[in-house]
């Protein structure tokens, strides 16, 4: 089973890629350093380490479908 706190949901807007909010530091409307393919490469298999450019926390993401990414650390506290 998946674990939801390894998971976090994105928007994509043209070819970038944001999330609503930084999961490590909190800031709002973050553009993350990835495009569209990108995606398409992580839910082929392929691995990518994302940092965050807000407060340079690291994520290695494992796939990802239409809403989530997963990670391989949780990305939400567990309340």
């Amino acid at each position: 089973m998946i674990p939801f706190e390894n998971c976090w949901p994105y928007e994509i807007y043209g070819e970038d890629v944001y999330f609503h909010q930084c999961p490590s530091c909190g800031a709002d409307e973050v553009r993350l350093p990835l495009k569209r393919r990108d995606l398409d490469e992580i839910r082929g298999g392929k691995r990518l380490l994302l940092v965050m450019p807000c407060c340079h926390a690291e994520y290695k993401l494992a796939d990802a479908d239409a809403d989530y990414v997963l990670a391989d650390r949780p990305m939400r506290s567990r309340e």
